[in-house]
């Protein structure tokens, strides 16, 4: 591998998140922070966003520079977990059958329904009055 490195893009929510891999010693950027600092209290999300590397013992080999926009926390640490699983996928093509198993490959497309006219929000109605 040379060292430009491999790009991806993961999405979640409205958010987008790209990563850049390059070689070197394992060196988690997102945002310019740290993991810790990024996700910072946030345990669930960080696991979220790492999970990928669960099944792949190379992770030491190379360092991720994570770019995110968009979306909320939640959002962006799925975008993270989609854009790893993506970039892992083409450092060992042969992680793609437990990648897929554990659903880390496939873009979550829940997105947040529309508010409907007539209503509070875009499924609760208001209360219904008889008389």
């Amino acid at each position: 591998m040379n060292n430009a490195g491999y790009l991806s893009t993961g999405r979640r929510k409205n958010a987008i998140a790209r990563v850049r891999t390059s070689e070197g010693n394992g060196k988690i950027v997102i945002n310019d922070k740290t993991v810790d600092d990024y996700f910072a209290g946030l345990e669930r999300h960080k696991k979220t966003a790492l999970k990928p590397f669960e099944f792949w013992p190379g992770m030491k080999k190379y360092d991720y520079y994570i770019n995110v926009v968009g979306g909320g926390i939640t959002g962006q640490a799925g975008a993270v977990s989609h854009s790893i699983a993506r970039a892992l996928l083409v450092l060992d093509p042969s992680l793609k059958d437990a990648l897929k198993k554990e659903g880390l490959l496939t873009r979550d497309s829940r997105m947040v329904e529309r508010k409907k006219p007539g209503r509070p929000k875009a499924r609760k109605r208001f209360q219904f009055s008889k008389r």
